[in-house]
């Protein structure tokens, strides 16, 4: 079904082992060696040109303001696709957890004291926690204060492609490549959407329970390219290929996002940055329709996609974010303080 070397190397995307040995090797730096730094960076943020955008998006990643007490008792709680940990951040070991969690939060939490104490919840998060908890994904909801936002995942959620074939150009049909993950969303969109003449879908992977014609070989990001349209559909939470799709020369196509990332996808605008069609699909095929035969107006929508995506490729800035969001964390929690 895909999974063979040859298309793990072409896929285009990246080599999960490359980045875990590289991770790996900056493991050797001592973590003192960031602690020493951090009060002087987080001091310089004020006199960066963009710190009222940096404040927008603290405020955004992260909406408790009020102090909290952080829990005196370790916790360590497992789930299918989950763990909450609750403990020092020098407490939270490799092996309990998918590694790429442990090293993403590693390049947050190593500029911190080791004896920090925090709630952390990675995985795919559907749910919101009942203490002030750091979270790869979060509902969209008016009550979702207690989940805050790290990048977390990076190496799945926040890849860009470089795009060269202009929308003119690609296939007039949609592309949805993925896993069912449980997903009630995605079931729909292939029973009705299978076989459909305007869409090329399947599902990857291992089969899980779906009928077996929907099983179909995985294809590469170029490959997908090649499309004007790509399924964006939420999973077990958000879709994790959204962000390249946005930077892309293709459109994203999904319903109203239900939960969020670091990639604020509760702050995107329908038919503004991505296609938005209704949760039964029955706008689907007028939507394509309409922007086949509108490519000026898709393109607008991919000018839009670009320039938000363009956020988040500072590095530097990135780095920065994250560090603002944690220190606010544990400030309201009362073990952080200005001096």
């Amino acid at each position: 079904m895909g999974d063979n070397i040859v298309y793990k190397l072409n896929s285009g995307k990246p080599v999960k082992a490359l980045n875990f040995l590289e991770k790996g090797v900056g493991l050797l730096v001592p973590d003192v060696f960031y602690r020493r730094q951090l009060r002087r960076k987080l001091a310089k943020a004020v006199c960066r040109d963009d710190y009222r955008y940096l404040q927008q998006r603290v405020d955004y990643y992260i909406k408790i303001s009020q102090s909290w007490c952080m829990e005196s008792e370790d916790k360590l709680v497992r789930d299918r696709s989950w763990i909450h940990y609750t403990g020092t951040l020098g407490g939270y070991r490799r092996k309990m957890f998918h590694t790429a969690y442990y090293f993403d939060q590693h390049d947050v939490t190593r500029w911190f004291p080791p004896s920090l104490r925090w709630h952390f919840c990675p995985g795919d998060v559907y749910f919101t926690p009942d203490e002030p908890t750091v979270v790869k994904s979060r509902l969209l909801t008016t009550d979702n204060q207690n989940s805050v936002l790290l990048k977390l995942d990076k190496l799945r959620h926040f890849m860009f492609v470089h795009d060269t074939k202009p929308f003119a150009e690609k296939l007039n049909k949609a592309i949805f490549r993925g896993k069912i993950r449980q997903s009630r969303l995605r079931v729909r969109f292939l029973q009705q959407f299978f076989g459909h003449p305007l869409c090329d879908c399947g599902v990857v992977g291992r089969n899980e329970g779906c009928p077996e014609e929907w099983m179909a070989p995985k294809k590469t990001i170029a490959e997908h390219l090649d499309y004007k349209f790509i399924l964006a559909l939420e999973g077990n939470d958000v879709a994790s290929n959204l962000k390249w799709v946005m930077s892309s020369n293709s459109l994203a196509v999904m319903t109203r996002p239900t939960c969020e990332t670091w990639f604020m996808e509760g702050t995107l605008r329908p038919d503004y940055h991505y296609v938005e069609v209704r949760e039964d699909f029955s706008d689907l095929e007028q939507k394509l329709r309409f922007y086949m035969e509108h490519p000026d107006k898709a393109e607008e929508i991919i000018g839009h996609a670009h320039e938000y995506v363009r956020q988040f490729r500072d590095e530097e800035r990135e780095e920065l974010l994250q560090l603002m969001v944690m220190e606010r964390y544990f400030h309201t929690s009362g073990q952080w303080t200005d001096e």
